[in-house]
């Protein structure tokens, strides 16, 4: 047994701490508007930080091939747990009242414990990577296979990615969190060792569900329009005139938010306007401390700042995917590279997003929106990654 990859361990700790920090700074606005104390969301995100970061520690402790429960291991007891705990809790959820699990956006997302709110959405997206990469490895492998019979290997996967996009994107409507799911399942489904043929045709399913998922709501329709509105001029200046005039929407309302989130960036410069001076958290762009934390970071912290973080995160990304390639045992192997994509990809589509990019999902950025369900399930997710850090030479 080898040592655990205190690196990984240590730039998940820095990262949680500039998240600590920006939920002192950018919330400014919100605890005015809501007459909150100063310290309210940086005592939150402390405290879940701190509980975040004491999760990892003791779980990189623990063996990962001890026996738990008869012939389960720990590995396995944690992530069936997590698997089942949380899809089970996503239903439930959906019969609580709202004194428990209040509506918000016309979903109900958080279950409420006192004054503690917890996301099982979160949770279940570190449990799905597990049991993925559990049932990948027993059923799959490189050897080729028609199409038809990949197609009856991984038909239950699918009724269970359905079960999910119904309690997800249709219940919750969090359509993010499926893309970010269902990205994963490609991968892992691609690693562990089905066809290039069923990934492109795996693939082209996921978009056309994504299409589907999007013209049968109104909200993401508008969503949808108005992200098209702020980039069409540019996508449609390089095709001809007569398919541009078909494509081109009039009258859409353009996004605010991504046009205050562009303009926080471009005013924060190369060196920004310094830890604590940012002016568009100031009411421009609401919420900033979530889903435009980047773009709050941005304007204090300038280019430089960004670029910084961009850096420290590819790092804890790299980490997990070398513990990943380094790991004999199948189930590790594809389950480190689960926790890395969800965090890649989780990244990715809010820096996109709030660059217009792509249309903005709501997703968190890894480690640094303030929100403790992300934090604690992403820690639990990288503390499993540190278990079985110990199983792979990294030298």
């Amino acid at each position: 047994m080898y040592e655990v990859d205190f690196r990984l361990f240590y730039t998940c700790v820095v990262l949680i701490t500039i998240g600590m920090i920006f939920s002192l700074s950018l919330p400014a606005f919100t605890v005015l508007y809501y007459d909150f104390s100063s310290y309210h969301f940086f005592i939150r995100q402390f405290l879940v930080g701190v509980v975040g970061i004491f999760i990892m520690w003791k779980l990189s402790q623990i063996d990962p091939d001890k026996r738990w429960i008869g012939s389960l291991t720990s590995f396995e007891v944690i992530g069936f747990t997590l698997f089942f705990g949380s899809f089970l809790a996503m239903i439930i959820m959906q019969f609580l009242p709202t004194s428990l699990v209040p509506i918000t956006g016309g979903a109900k997302r958080w279950i409420r414990f006192g004054p503690i709110s917890l996301s099982p959405v979160e949770f279940f997206k570190i449990g799905f990577v597990f049991f993925l990469a559990w049932s990948f490895s027993r059923k799959l492998d490189h050897n080729k296979k028609r199409l038809k019979d990949e197609f009856v290997l991984l038909f239950p996967y699918f009724i269970i990615f359905a079960i999910a996009v119904f309690l997800i994107a249709i219940l919750q409507k969090d359509l993010g969190q499926v893309v970010v799911l269902a990205l994963t399942l490609i991968v892992l489904a691609t690693f562990a060792g089905t066809s290039k043929r069923f990934f492109g045709l795996f693939g082209l399913a996921g978009v056309i569900l994504v299409f589907f998922a999007i013209i049968t709501q109104e909200h993401r329709i508008r969503r949808f329009q108005s992200w098209w509105v702020t980039n069409q001029d540019f996508v449609l200046s390089f095709l001809p005139a007569s398919m541009a005039d078909i494509l081109r929407i009039s009258g859409a309302e353009e996004p605010y938010q991504i046009g205050h989130s562009l303009n926080a960036i471009y005013h924060g410069g190369f060196f920004g306007v310094g830890l604590g001076n940012g002016t568009f958290k100031l009411g421009f762009l609401s919420e900033v401390h979530t889903d435009f934390v980047l773009a709050g970071i941005a304007e204090e912290l300038g280019f430089i700042g960004i670029f910084g973080i961009t850096l420290i995160m590819i790092f804890a990304i790299y980490r997990i995917l070398k513990i990943s390639s380094r790991n004999k045992n199948r189930v590790y192997h594809l389950f480190s590279l689960g926790v890395g994509t969800i965090i890649t990809m989780a990244f990715l589509i809010n820096s996109y997003g709030i660059t217009s990019i792509t249309p903005i999902k709501g997703i968190a950025v890894p480690f640094l929106s303030y929100g403790g369900s992300s934090i604690l399930a992403l820690c639990v997710g990288v503390g499993m990654v540190l278990m079985v850090s110990k199983k792979a030479d990294l030298s």
